[in-house]
């Protein structure tokens, strides 16, 4: 099952927020475009965020989740590492095996809510 949209989950170490759905698409899409400021911008977020976002996962977790590279004639770049993609997908499942486990509680409390809040 895919996530529910209205399901947001947010893994925490001892003080920090690790993993969350933002950060999570942040290094999926570092990972598909080899570059932090393209993923900044396909999520309309600052190229500073998405460095800062970066630096707070490399700090949360054992082991580095994206390497980066300076730039240069040729530019800089990022890379995802084999961790960070681990991580990325450990955290995936766990969202949908959340979503999978009120998907009945859901159907049932979504029939109360209104279908538009517009009128």
């Amino acid at each position: 099952m895919d996530r529910y949209p209205g399901l947001t989950l947010r893994v925490l170490g001892t003080d920090f927020p690790a993993m969350g759905p933002g950060k999570a698409r942040l290094i999926e899409l570092i990972d598909e475009t080899g570059s932090i400021s393209a993923a900044a911008r396909a999520m309309d977020m600052s190229y500073r965020r998405a460095w800062q976002l970066v630096d707070a996962l490399n700090q949360s977790f054992t082991e580095p989740v994206v390497l980066t590279a300076i730039g240069g004639k040729r530019g800089g770049g990022a890379a995802v590492t084999a961790f960070g993609r681990e991580a990325t997908r450990v955290f995936r499942q766990m969202e949908s095996k959340a979503s999978s486990a009120i998907a009945a509680d859901l159907r049932k409390y979504n029939l109360r809510l209104r279908k538009s809040s517009r009128r």
